[in-house]
């Protein structure tokens, strides 16, 4: 990497406690950028789109939006969703149009379990837990085919189709995907996740693949789980897990209960990956834009700074990325925790945490 490297970054609060944790965020950024003696830095542009541009202008984002972040090397995002601006309409609007037009297919969501935060799991209490949910980000249940009709019939006689799109260049790149990051992992295991035996069609054709690309990677152990069994195995044998690959909406729902598992969906991380790089990626916590805490300063900046940490790894910044995986730790093990996770923090005070763990770590290199 050159010295004085500069990064684009698209930031997009979008709604609620969106604008807390990506503020938080940018400032451990901007942190490590002025520890970097010049190496790098961030060239930050906000945008204000979301359910208040929509109040406004009736649509979530600018109609040349997309090819206005074509330009940037990542994007910075936090939540989507308010009461003005039903869900599947700011939903579409505006995220998910990002991920389906910058065909960003690959979604990582580490389950990561922290110092100092309780989880509901007891088998966390002396049990080293660490996977990864590996989420199909383009197809699958999320396609967006279908339609509603015959509403002329009457009330009570409409038809509403949604259908789950499965194709073997999806399903195979995803799972090329979980086994290259299986095989940097300490466990070199990938567990598919199907449920075949109910759909015949889509979810065959996924085992198929799965069978097919796992000769690929004779060096990696495989196992393929229902979901609902797999839902059980989340939580009665986590131990056995290291990469999970599942469809978009089972994936979805997985990783959820990974991050409840682990304390709070505050804590949860995600990458929205387009691994060819044709289109820049976009990093955003999992959690929604809680309408009920938001504005109070109460919200959890962990998942969105673990974002960062992910969006460091995407830069090829990889040393510190584990530098802010590191500060995170450091500041849960010495108890500073938002109320989601047990504590009584509020946003700043867990933020400040983690940027003077930071300063700590430089202090000790």
């Amino acid at each position: 990497m050159s010295d004085n490297q500069v990064f684009k970054i698209a930031s997009i609060p979008a709604d609620g406690v969106g604008k807390e944790v990506v503020a938080a965020g940018r400032r451990v950024l901007d942190t490590l950028a002025e520890q970097s003696n010049g190496r790098f830095s961030f060239d930050w542009t906000e945008f204000p789109w979301g359910c208040e541009y929509y109040a406004k202008h009736g649509i979530m984002m600018d109609p040349d939006g997309l090819e206005v972040l074509k330009a940037f090397d990542a994007i910075y995002f936090g939540a989507v969703g308010w009461e003005n601006v039903p869900d599947h309409i700011s939903l579409w609007g505006l995220r998910l149009n990002i991920t389906q037009n910058f065909d960003q297919w690959a979604n990582i969501r580490p389950v990561k379990f922290l110092p100092g935060v309780q989880s509901p799991l007891r088998k966390a209490d002396n049990t080293e837990l660490d996977w990864i949910v590996v989420r199909e980000n383009s197809e699958g249940e999320y396609a967006g085919l279908g339609g509603r009709n015959l509403s002329g019939r009457g009330q009570g006689n409409e038809v509403a189709l949604q259908t789950a799109l499965f194709t073997e260049k999806g399903c195979e790149r995803i799972m090329r995907f979980a086994f290259d990051l299986a095989r940097t992992r300490t466990v070199k295991k990938v567990s598919s996740v199907t449920k075949s035996n109910a759909q015949q069609y889509g979810m065959v054709l996924w085992d198929e693949v799965f069978n097919r690309v796992a000769l690929d990677y004779p060096d990696v152990e495989t196992e393929s789980v229902l979901v609902d069994a797999m839902s059980a195995k989340f939580i009665l044998r986590p131990e056995d897990l290291s990469v999970v690959v599942a469809s978009n909406l089972n994936a979805d729902i997985l990783s959820d209960l990974g991050s409840a598992l682990a304390g709070s969906l505050g804590l949860a991380a995600s990458a929205n990956l387009n691994p060819e790089r044709r289109f820049p990626s976009m990093f955003e916590p999992v959690h929604g834009s809680a309408p009920d805490i938001a504005g109070l300063g109460i919200s959890n900046p962990i998942g969105a700074i673990a974002s960062a940490a992910l969006m460091l790894d995407h830069f090829g910044l990889h040393e510190e990325a584990r530098r802010v995986e590191a500060a995170i730790e450091a500041a849960t093990a010495s108890g500073q925790l938002t109320r989601d996770i047990g504590g009584t923090a509020d946003t700043k005070a867990v933020t400040e945490s983690i940027v003077a763990a930071l300063s700590e770590e430089l202090a000790a290199i």
